[in-house]
This record gives C-alpha cells, structure tokens and sequence, in this order.
C-alpha cells in the first residue's frame, strides 16, 4: 500500500515534462522576438511571463522533493535538473531584457545564429526529458545528448565569432559592451543545456 508522504512517481515526470515545455515555448518566442524585430517590449514581457511560470514550476518541483520520501530518480538528480532548466530560462530572459533595455538598434547576423541554436538545443532537450519516465525509453537518451552537445559546441563557434566581429567590425563602446553581454548569455544558455544532457546521462546509467 502506498503511503500519503509516497506521490505516484509520475508528478514529478509530469512537472519536468511541464518546464521542458515552457522551455521550448520560451525559446520560441525569443527566436521571434530577435527574427522579427518588432514590438519589442511587449515580446520581452512574454519572456519573462515564461520565465516566471518556469520558476513557478521550479518551486513546484522543490516542494514536491521535500515532502516525499522516495523519489522516482537521485534526489540530486531532480534538483540538478530543476535547476539547469531554470537557468537556461534565466539566460534566455536575460538576453530579451538586455536588448530591450539597451534599446539595441536590430539583431546581429550571430545573434539571430545563436537565437536558431537555441531553439534546436532546447528542442532536443524538449524530447529528450519525457524519456526519464520510462525505463524502456531510457536507451534513446545518449542520442538527444550527443545532438545538445554537437549543438552546444556550435554555439560555443559561433560565440567566439561573435565576439571577434565585434571589434573587427570597429563598434563604438557602448554597442560593444551590449553585444558582449547578450551574447553571452545567449552562450551561457546552451551550455546550461549540455548540463542538463549530463544529468540526464547520469540518470540513464543508474536506472539501466
């Protein structure tokens, strides 16, 4: 018989399945927001909604971790995760407030780049993370990580070029320090991703 303090393991399946979602619908947006230049604040707005629901489920998660007992997966693992998704949130509204608030005169050429990695990556991890809740289905992980990592490293490329360009191109100081500040946040959100490849191999190991 199952206890009161022991929830059916498929809540916190549910609620990861809920925040790799929002993940995926964040970065969307944000891919919009930097494709089509337009009604910027509102967009920015958007984002940080998601990211506010995205905390929420966060909040969710660490709740549910403290009030249960045995828990479906490592209890480092859970939080681990809730906490790379969160971050790659965190980053991505990061970005949007950043190129409102600085009043950015349009996306560069690398920025709508990294804005199109950014999607695949969170995409994958999109189908990687409702794998975690099937035991037979945990075989399919190593493929989904290798991709985020394939896409992390691109990104890490393209990152790089950004950076160089900035002072080839001979932007005035204050366009530099914008561009730099955006881009790596745009940066450090895929490789909050690759975290959450590494914890989820980690979890594919220990139930297999």
């Amino acid at each position: 018989m199952r206890l009161p303090f022991l929830p059916k393991e498929d809540k916190f399946f549910d609620l990861f399945d809920e925040g790799a979602k929002n993940l995926v619908k964040t970065t969307e947006v944000f891919a919009d927001l930097v494709a089509n230049w337009e009604d910027v604040p509102a967009k920015a707005r958007h984002i940080k909604e998601l990211e506010h629901y995205g905390d929420e489920i966060t909040h969710r998660i660490v709740a549910l971790l403290h009030s249960t007992f045995v828990t479906p997966i490592d209890r480092e693992d859970i939080a681990h995760l809730a906490e790379h998704i969160d971050d790659v949130l965190d980053c991505i509204e990061d970005a949007a407030t950043c190129m409102s608030i600085y009043e950015v005169a349009r996306p560069t050429t690398r920025c709508r780049e990294l804005a199109k990695i950014l999607v695949k990556i969170t995409a994958e991890v999109g189908v990687a993370i409702p794998k975690l809740r099937n035991r037979s289905e945990l075989h399919k992980l190593p493929a989904s990580c290798i991709e985020i990592n394939r896409l992390e490293n691109e990104a890490d490329a393209i990152a790089r070029s950004a950076l160089a360009e900035l002072f080839r191109d001979k932007l005035d100081t204050a366009d530099i320090i914008k561009w730099r500040e955006i881009y790596q946040y745009m940066e450090t959100a895929t490789d909050r991703c690759e975290d959450i490849a590494n914890v989820l191999e980690g979890v594919m190991i220990k139930r297999t």
